[in-house]
């Protein structure tokens, strides 16, 4: 018995990191979806915080800027006493910068469009970025994506159309920057699946917040416009705290599911952002709204319940390989 035991010992240390993820991702895909919609929810305070900025007159830099700030402070100012320059110690560090000015350029490129364009636009480009996703999945993440999540990814695509109602008006060049949104979310949320399991969220958030603020430093006074109410000043601490606790949510979702599982559910963003803007914009959804977000909510539940039963057949057919090893040793 000992012999089989010391034989793949040897491989323990380059596969130990590896090893867990497999079975988390097959037995425990509920706990990654419902990450993502708490991140959803926190997520749509950055929109809601910038939009109220904006109307505030503070230039697109200085918000960029700002959004980033209090996440280094925090940062700074809790973890790194505690546990030194160990946070950003990482093992891959290519993965880690590309992944920082992925969202870095998502939120720039968010902002430059809203200065030009309604958020229906931009949320209808914003959220092609599952499609885009599921594209580049296959390839860059060797994820096979079937036709019944294609249809949940379409069937929830078309639901956000119909909420957002995207104005059919002349095309505007602002509408690049939106596109280019899509494409960096999408490249995000693969080197964000490449990272989990290889770093922890802390050292992930440690290199975004980091590099968002080094890079927007240089935009951040170009016209500083200071905030001229108190819900200012509170949206300027929301937009920080939003995005280091959104972006923590969705780095331990992607622990526990593949991309292209949880794509999906990102579309819960819109329904969060338009109860935002019902209570804290008066604006009321419309009719469209109510059509949309059953089928958006269908899509999304028709995916849970897929994976969950997924899970449940590996789980049971998982020991059956081990008792013919054992039977074999």
């Amino acid at each position: 018995m000992t012999e089989p035991l010391t034989r793949p010992a040897t491989k323990f240390p380059r596969s130990r990191p590896a090893a867990p993820e497999a079975p988390a991702m097959a037995d425990r895909r509920g706990v990654g979806i419902l990450l993502v919609v708490a991140g959803a929810m926190t997520m749509s305070m950055i929109d809601g915080s910038a939009k109220w900025l904006v109307g505030e007159g503070l230039p697109q830099g200085q918000i960029v800027f700002i959004r980033f700030l209090l996440p280094c402070a925090v940062l700074a100012l809790v973890f790194l006493p505690s546990q030194g320059l160990s946070v950003m110690r990482t093992r891959s560090l290519k993965l880690e910068v590309l992944r920082s000015l992925c969202m870095v350029g998502t939120t720039a490129t968010n902002f430059m469009a809203l200065k030009y364009l309604p958020l229906t636009i931009t949320g209808s480009i914003m959220f092609s970025s599952p499609l885009i996703l599921c594209l580049l999945s296959g390839v860059a993440l060797g994820e096979r994506v079937d036709w019944q999540r294609w249809l949940a990814v379409l069937t929830g695509f078309a639901a956000i159309l119909i909420i957002i109602r995207p104005d059919p008006a002349s095309l505007h060049p602002a509408m690049l920057y939106s596109l280019a949104m899509a494409v960096l979310m999408a490249f995000y949320a693969i080197l964000t699946r490449k990272l989990a399991g290889v770093d922890s969220s802390l050292t992930q958030q440690c290199y975004i917040s980091f590099t968002g603020f080094a890079f927007a430093l240089p935009f951040a006074f170009q016209g500083w416009t200071w905030p001229h109410t108190p819900a200012g000043w509170f949206a300027c601490v929301l937009i920080g705290l939003a995005g280091l606790v959104g972006h923590t949510f969705y780095s331990i979702a992607h622990r526990f599911a593949p991309a292209t599982t949880l794509a999906p559910f990102t579309y819960a963003q819109l329904v969060f952002m338009a109860l935002g803007s019902w209570l804290v914009f008066a604006q009321a959804p419309d009719i469209y709204f109510f059509i949309g977000l059953p089928i958006l909510i269908g899509s999304g539940i028709y995916i849970w319940f897929r994976e969950l039963s997924l899970a449940t057949r590996r789980k049971r057919a998982a020991p059956e390989p081990v008792l013919r090893q054992e039977a074999a040793e």
